[in-house]
């Protein structure tokens, strides 16, 4: 077809756009800590989640009229398990550094071929992981204790605080969403599944919250950026991006660029915050990375996206 752009020219777009979007994400973790100065965490996350929603309603409403029961118990399925993820990441974020908090969430890639040791988590076709998974876990477990641990404190993990250990629940939650993506992404059209968990996501927020906080806020133009920063540009925008340039990518080069989340995440928060690691800190978060970058020596069937994952094979 004349004048189609040629795929050199598309994967070097959809590179660009991704890494874009992966500093989004990076920076949306000081933003947030920011805001949570004046919204309860889980109130946030209940708006933030209710705008993307609306957001990616009006962007493929023609959707809405073909989805069938398939598609909404895959949609409640996916959206519990992102759900729990974004629920312990912003609830630990009020208790911990931003760039702490990047690095715990940046297990996600290490977890899900840990995890698919499990028989039932296992998706259709994939195989156990390799040792590579296996070292990558060891060495990023190590690193997440140094991190999150003070000088002087070896490996006593009562030293680990709560925030640290509610984001280590988000790391889960996170890796739970990817494996369920990819048992039920196959069987869903993309847009159907993408406005479904958001959605279902914000309808268990909504359902847990009176549970675990009193829900509180103080508008400022800090909280209401933050809300359009995250819902708009970090969630709806960011789905859009990603599933187009996944296709114009091999996967390890989209799970490396996922990877750099935390490192974006720590730039942001060391020029707009002015934090700093210590080095045990920064070793530890070097461990990660390596960690990560071990996982991902050898391709896995399954790759895992970043936090607000999207079906890689969509």
């Amino acid at each position: 077809m004349p004048g189609a752009p040629s795929s050199r020219s598309l994967s070097l777009r959809a590179h660009v756009l991704l890494i874009g979007v992966v500093a989004i994400w990076g920076s949306t973790f000081v933003v947030v800590k920011d805001a949570l100065a004046g919204v309860s965490p889980l109130l946030f996350n209940l708006i933030r989640m209710t705008l993307a929603f609306l957001c990616l309603a009006l962007f493929y409403r023609g959707h809405f009229g073909r989805m069938t029961r398939r598609s909404l118990l895959a949609g409640a399925a996916v959206g519990f398990c992102l759900a729990m993820g974004y629920q312990f990441q912003t609830a630990g974020l009020r208790l911990t550094t931003p760039s702490k908090s990047a690095f715990i969430t940046g297990m996600v890639v290490v977890l899900v071929p840990v995890l698919t040791a499990i028989p039932f988590l296992r998706p259709p076709g994939s195989r156990a992981p390799h040792w590579n998974a296996w070292t990558g876990a060891v060495v990023a477990f190590i690193g997440i204790v140094l991190l999150t641990t003070p000088a002087g404190a070896g490996f006593d993990f009562r030293s680990i605080g709560i925030g640290d250990l509610l984001t280590l629940g988000c790391a889960l939650g996170f890796s739970l969403h990817v494996l369920a993506l990819a048992h039920l992404s196959p069987r869903v059209p993309f847009e159907q599944l993408a406005i479904l968990q958001v959605g279902f996501c914000a309808l268990f927020m909504a359902a847990s919250m009176p549970l675990l906080e009193h829900p509180w806020i103080h508008w400022s133009p800090r909280v209401v950026i933050a809300l359009l920063v995250t819902a708009v540009l970090a969630t709806a925008t960011a789905f859009t991006v990603q599933s187009w340039a996944q296709k114009h990518l091999p996967a390890t080069h989209t799970a490396l660029i996922l990877a750099l989340e935390p490192v974006f995440a720590w730039l942001t928060s060391f020029f707009f915050l002015g934090e700093r690691l210590s080095r045990r800190g920064a070793l530890g978060a070097l461990l990660i990375l390596a960690g990560i970058a071990l996982t991902e020596l050898l391709p896995q069937p399954v790759q895992p996206s970043a936090h607000e994952g999207v079906p890689l094979n969509s």
